[in-house]
């Protein structure tokens, strides 16, 4: 089985955290049996050893060589989004991602595409802190800011932090299913994989009051019982509160509404079993709760851009 070749960018004052996430995610395959083995390389515009934002130091030998196999190359969180990445660097990546690699940009990491011109006209995100400073250098860009990571053409761009743990395992999920994804998320003790449209940033994230305590309990019987007619009335019947009450706690604690994570929820649901089963879209759409296959199709398409079937026949293709 040929292995997979990740190169990670490392740079003066690269955030240490992301120089280990893609390690982290996908040195976790190893336990698992008839994946390919994940090469993990990092790679520098400058040869020799780069301090990190820990003051840590990494010695990068060969520059960016490690680029011209890689079939990902991921860029951490850049330390200074107003200056412009190097020239060799943003060359590097323009000729990685026209040969084919999959290019991705965590956190400020994302601002590197943007100089590398590689997202004019895409879909992108970055830390919210950063947003106006990101449409202001990347006017061309198709600028999604409250999202957790967004893919357009093998280029692939992150939120803050801990969004690129959720960006590598869906990294993980684009090749291998959610099962893959799911089971990595459990050894790094991490919530499973996380459709890339939620929010990323939600003003009161913790549970305020006592009642807030018994959301993730619904959540879960919620996603139990996605086949079912989920109102907002079952939902706050099942967590004893009043409709009222519990739609401003379940905005308050997911920075949505009850309907958008129904649908976020089925169509993660329809994704798993399209990639798992050999159920029909009309059994599938049944399953998760849409009623009719037009449904699933319909929220499909506006979450996943592509439909059902398109979905199932590229993954299969991938796996082979």
């Amino acid at each position: 089985m040929q292995p997979v070749r990740v190169a990670v960018v490392v740079f003066e004052g690269a955030s240490l955290f992301h120089l280990s996430v893609p390690g982290m995610v996908f040195g976790a395959t190893s336990t698992l049996e008839n994946l390919p083995p994940y090469e993990i390389s990092y790679c520098a515009p400058k040869r020799g050893a780069i301090r990190c934002d820990q003051g840590m130091t990494i010695d990068v030998p060969r520059g960016l060589r490690a680029m011209a196999s890689a079939d990902i190359v991921i860029v951490p969180a850049w330390d200074h989004p107003e200056t412009r990445a190097p020239a060799a660097l943003t060359k590097a990546l323009r000729t990685a991602h026209a040969r084919g690699a999959q290019v991705v940009g965590l956190c400020l990491g994302a601002f590197v595409l943007g100089d590398a011109g590689l997202l004019d006209g895409r879909k992108a995100t970055t830390h919210w802190a950063c947003r106006d400073l990101f449409v202001q250098r990347f006017p061309l860009a198709e600028f999604h800011p409250d999202v957790l990571y967004v893919d357009d053409d093998q280029i692939v761009t992150s939120a803050g932090t801990v969004a690129a743990i959720d960006c590598c395992l869906n990294l993980l999920r684009q090749r291998h299913g959610t099962d893959v994804a799911n089971h990595v998320a459990r050894l790094l003790v991490t919530p499973p994989h996380r459709q890339g449209g939620q929010a990323q940033y939600i003003e009161r994230p913790l549970p305020e009051r006592p009642g807030e305590s018994r959301l993730p309990g619904v959540l879960e019987w919620a996603r139990a019982h996605l086949s079912d007619t989920l109102s907002v009335n079952t939902l706050a019947d099942q967590a004893s509160m009043s409709r009222r009450t519990f739609t401003r706690r379940f905005k308050d604690a997911t920075g949505g509404t009850v309907v958008q994570w129904l649908t976020a929820e089925r169509v993660a649901r329809a994704q798993h079993l399209l990639e798992s089963s050999d159920l029909t879209i009309e059994q599938i759409a049944t399953k998760v709760g849409f009623g009719t296959a037009l449904s699933l199709r319909q929220h499909f398409a506006k979450l996943v851009r592509t439909s059902p079937s398109s979905f199932r026949r590229a993954f299969r293709e991938r796996a082979q």
